[in-house]
């Protein structure tokens, strides 16, 4: 940031440039300037100095490859796209075939990933006709293989056509000794194999890949592409130990590079997806925004429907249904899928129809078992809220299948919940309690206190059901606390009805002055409630008021001691 200040200060006198109080550069020096904090990792100031010297004079193909590469981190993938194609270009002109083959082939994959397909397809048919009409054998030749990798992962679904082109591109790497192509090659394959069921092996592949990509032998833009997709094969194969575990590294990996921006957006959706699973809801909350903030400048970013649909998430969790629905919108509006938040939406505002139509809708369109798994439990829901038994006994054993193959906790714990609620809708409580058994444990082991708090009701009803009515109530009201803690409002006012919780009194409040106080509850400063809440500081100073005012208290300390006392939160 303080390099682009000094660029906007700039003023120019005939090939040289000098900044009020500062000692004149000339191309040479700036250059050099720039190319040490490239290597040091500064690059927002290597962008500014790099736009600097090619204003002074045309940089040269080595220093446009800087420049492409730098603009794309960060985020400025125009004069990332302009810079790849003039060295393309001059290459040409010097006779650097090869190496202008390269360029085009970087050039394609930053318009590829924008989904810009025509011309990304262009640049790679024109990178493939140079080779081929110069009869070139070179590491170039490896590189134009991973387009062909993934279209027949992606798009074709042909998992072992696309290992075999991965190890295709990883052999052109090893060839050359070329790290970039070589881990690029090991990812592919990796991802294919978690694809074709070989989960372990698929997994452990990935692991070594990030270990090379840890010792940083590869390049940031290579390094944030392995992250990345790691953890979102982690995610997809419900691997939640391993996905926590490269998400730290990402994130340790982008703190140390603060001008970062495609890897640290989406490093951020990670985190926040984390953070909510653990219970760390006010966090999650303020690094879904960070993200969504990251991705949306420059706008295009493909990741920032991925902050949208977390974003709405947190706020459906919450009870703030009109603000999740906004959210989900924007999510689906930049190309993320989003289900199955937005049906879970809609059977909490009693719309079971539409949730059952879009999840069905969902369900057909989901590509592989991996992304149907992500809608199975929620399919089991809407099916049970429709009275549709056979749907959700089509579900659950969909689901109970897949968790079998991939031996993956976190479906086992769905599972488990969602045989427990179709137990104990069908009346037979005993084997309800004992899925509720299995539930709250795995949920426990996985430290998810939501789901954890969800399957206490489960038991807690089960026992009703079987007449035993005190440990129905130690377990909802166990329910009731973990879900007021973390802000679950209403999951907690259902639990409330339940233990026939007797209204507040006339001091009670309203549900956003609740909201307001559970964050204060929680510990949050004014700011951090505003942040939350998307108000200004004074509309909390101003809820916080009539919070006292109302419950006849004159502190924060007394307001919560208050409500607690009370069970309003």
């Amino acid at each position: 940031m303080v390099g682009r200040l000094v660029v906007s200060a700039s003023v120019y006198h005939g090939g040289r440039r000098t900044v009020p109080g500062a000692v004149a550069m000339t191309s040479t020096e700036l250059l050099a300037a720039a190319r040490r904090s490239l290597e040091e990792r500064r690059w927002g100031e290597a962008y500014t100095g790099l736009l600097a010297a090619d204003r002074e004079a045309p940089l040269a193909p080595g220093d446009l490859e800087r420049l492409a590469v730098v603009s794309h981190l960060v985020g400025d993938d125009r004069t990332s796209a302009a810079s790849w194609e003039r060295a393309h270009h001059e290459l040409l002109t010097l006779g650097e075939v090869a190496w202008a083959a390269r360029c085009a082939f970087w050039l394609a994959f930053g318009l590829l990933n924008r989904g810009e397909v025509a011309r990304g397809g262009g640049w790679l048919a024109r990178a493939k006709r140079l080779l081929d009409d110069h009869g070139l054998d070179t590491v170039e030749r490896g590189y134009l293989r991973v387009p062909v990798a993934l279209h027949a992962l992606d798009v074709e679904g042909d998992a072992g056509a696309a290992y075999q082109a991965f190890g295709e591109v990883a052999e052109y790497g090893e060839r050359f000794d070329e790290p970039n192509l070589v881990m690029l090659g090991r990812l592919g394959q990796g991802q294919a194999m978690i694809r074709r069921g070989q989960v372990t092996e698929g997994l452990a592949l990935l692991d070594e890949v990030m270990v090379v990509v840890a010792a940083e032998d590869v390049s940031p833009v290579v390094t944030g592409t392995v992250y990345c997709a790691v953890i979102l094969a982690c995610r997809e194969v419900f691997d939640l130990r391993r996905a926590h575990e490269w998400t730290e590294a990402l994130t340790e990996w982008c703190a140390g590079q603060p001008d970062l921006v495609p890897f640290r957006g989406q490093c951020l959706v990670h985190r926040s997806e984390i953070l909510q699973f653990h219970g760390r809801w006010a966090e999650a909350w303020q690094e879904a925004c960070r993200a969504g903030d990251r991705l949306s400048d420059p706008p295009g970013q493909p990741a920032v429907g991925m902050a949208h649909y977390q974003q709405g998430e947190l706020l459906r969790l919450r009870g703030r249904y009109a603000d999740a629905e906004r959210a989900y919108r924007r999510a689906s509006d930049a190309g993320h899928d989003p289900f199955p938040g937005l049906a879970l939406l809609r059977l909490a505002q009693g719309r079971v129809e539409e949730a059952v139509g879009a999840l069905h809708r969902a369900l057909h369109a989901a590509p592989d078992r991996l992304a149907r798994a992500r809608m199975l439990a929620a399919r089991v829901e809407a099916a049970l809220a429709a009275g549709d038994t056979d749907g959700a006994r089509g579900g659950l054993d969909e689901l109970a299948r897949i968790a079998e193959d991939l031996d993956a906790p976190l479906l086992h714990a769905m599972a488990a919940y969602a045989a427990g609620t179709m137990a104990l809708q069908a009346g037979r409580a005993e084997a309800a309690l004992d899925a509720f058994r299995d539930a709250r444990a795995r949920w426990r082991g996985l430290e998810a206190p939501y789901e954890h708090a969800l399957a206490r009701i489960g038991l807690g009803l089960a026992c009703r059901t079987l007449g035993d009515e005190e440990t129905a109530r130690l377990e909802l009201a166990a329910a009731y606390d973990g879900l007021a803690g973390l802000g679950a409002a209403p999951d907690a006012q259902r639990v409330a009805r339940l233990l026939d919780m007797p209204p507040a009194d006339a001091g009670s409040l309203t549900p956003r002055q609740l909201e307001v106080l559970a964050l204060v509850a929680a510990g949050h400063t004014n700011r951090a409630i505003a942040t939350q809440l998307v108000v200004s500081e004074h509309t909390v100073r101003r809820h916080l008021q009539n919070i006292y005012t109302r419950l006849g208290v004159a502190s924060r300390a007394a307001a919560v001691a208050y409500a607690l006392e009370r069970r309003l939160l």
